[in-house]
């Protein structure tokens, strides 16, 4: 499998298995070498099912049948729907809500809340489209309401409340953890968190909610949570898991780009993946393939040497290559500021800096409601093949960059966020003193072309 990611170059930036609560791989791919939280998207709805389960088990949530309209009596509503006072916490446990009729409308609902003042109000004005409980629709803004549901029921945010019931028992000490204005933890996504620590919580579940003697989750809520509440298709989900149904008694987490976390107790199984675009399946046959044992097996310290090797190959980076001479619009254009049109994604302006060597600089602006980012970012660019990096993503997390000139006017570059989950393939195309930029987004989320022209010295 670790050669396999290599030879295809395919975007995975850690693969975790542990069995029978052992690990038996931790495998790093470069750039990313697991010193940093990774941003693990939608797997964060496993993590804020979980603490609302707690809170249920703790008696601070009745049950999960309570309205949801209970923990925000002082919510001022526009126009609410005739149907919000059937809305339930199981609802919004098992995407029943109704606030969302397919997954391209969440995601749009889920981009406008995220620009709004008051995440809790803007969802609780939305129309209800379905009678809560009736049509499943993966709808991430309800996450966001589960997450206020925790500040609510237990006076701190879910991090706070994740720190003393569920991180610190488990010893992760180091997440990151947006929250919205009011300061609710973003419930549907964005948790950053190291792919062992995530491990972690799989290994809790897989022990029916037991650490180290410790019961931090009952075993009832694991096995409401993970089973079957509603389908979708062939598939099953539970409370914020998904149940594939294709191996008898496996749920996972899911997030976009690939990230996963698998819990399958029959084979007393845990397996973490995290990247920036790639195919979970295509990586889990390996690992199925690989079980054929149900006990430990002979020591063979061959085949463990060469399992070291490739493991310590994966995190190597690669050696430099030559770097080409530059073309003249490098120098050109080099030291000067292209602004961009009005655009959907937030870019405001870039300039390069090339000053003959094998790096360069690019300096990106942001004006960005949307993912709340804004200013500048400055990243040194490789010219060498061999990425450089840079701690210049959201919250000063790494950004890998390299690049090449294309052909004497186009400079094409690998721009990873890698944790931060995004990959982007950019290519700017030069012409006197205009610039077409195109992005391709390696997890789906978009792809644009901006036109932009260079500021008057």
């Amino acid at each position: 499998m670790i050669a396999h990611i290599r030879d295809n170059d395919i975007n995975v930036h850690n693969v975790t298995v542990l069995r029978g609560g052992d690990a038996v791989l931790d495998v790093d791919f470069y750039p990313y070498l697991g010193d940093v939280p990774h941003d693990v998207a939608s797997v964060t709805k496993s993590i804020t099912s979980t603490l609302v389960g707690i809170a249920v088990d703790e008696g601070l949530i009745e049950s999960v049948d309570v309205p949801v309209l209970s923990f925000f009596p002082d919510v001022d509503l526009d126009s609410p729907s005739e149907r919000l006072d059937r809305l339930t916490l199981r609802h919004l446990l098992t995407m029943t809500s109704g606030f969302c009729s397919d997954f391209a409308g969440g995601e749009a609902q889920l981009d406008a809340m995220r620009q709004s003042d008051d995440a809790v109000r803007f969802m609780l004005n939305q129309p209800l489209l379905h009678e809560p409980g009736e049509h499943f629709a993966y709808c991430s803004g309800a996450s966001q309401l589960l997450s206020a549901v925790v500040t609510e029921a237990t006076g701190v945010n879910a991090e706070a409340y994740a720190e003393s019931r569920l991180f610190g028992p488990l010893g992760i000490e180091e997440v990151i953890w947006p929250t919205d204005p009011q300061g609710n933890n973003t419930g549907w996504g964005d948790l950053f968190i190291r792919p062992t620590d995530l491990a972690k919580i799989g290994q809790l579940f897989l022990q029916r909610g037991e650490w180290e003697g410790e019961r931090l989750v009952s075993e009832a809520w694991v096995d409401e949570a993970t089973m079957q509440q509603v389908a979708d298709g062939e598939e099953g989900y539970g409370f914020r898991w998904w149940v594939p149904n294709s191996l008898p008694g496996l749920y996972e987490g899911r997030g976009r780009g690939g990230q996963r976390l698998v819990v399958w107790p029959q084979q007393e199984l845990v397996v973490v993946m995290i990247g920036s675009g790639f195919d979970p399946g295509e990586l889990g046959g390996f690992i199925v393939e690989a079980l054929t044992s149900e006990g430990p097996l002979p020591a063979d310290p061959e085949a463990d040497a060469r399992l070291r090797e490739q493991i310590a190959l994966a995190a190597s980076p690669p050696p430099p290559g030559p770097t080409a001479p530059l073309p003249a619009a490098a120098r050109s254009v080099s030291g000067h500021r292209y602004t961009f049109s009005p655009n959907e994604v937030g870019l405001a302006a870039f300039r390069f800096d090339f000053d003959g060597g094998d790096e360069a600089t690019f300096t990106l602006t942001l004006d960005s409601p949307r993912s709340q980012e804004f200013g500048d970012r400055v990243t040194t660019v490789g010219l060498d093949g061999r990425y450089r990096i840079t701690p210049s993503s959201r919250f000063d997390l790494p950004v890998a960059a390299r690049g090449y000139w294309e052909d004497e006017q186009t400079f094409r570059f690998d721009y990873d966020e890698f944790a931060n989950n995004h990959l982007y393939d950019i290519a700017i195309r030069f012409n006197g003193d205009e610039a077409v930029l195109t992005l391709s987004e390696g997890t789906g989320l978009f792809d644009v072309t901006v036109e932009a022209t260079r500021d008057e010295p």
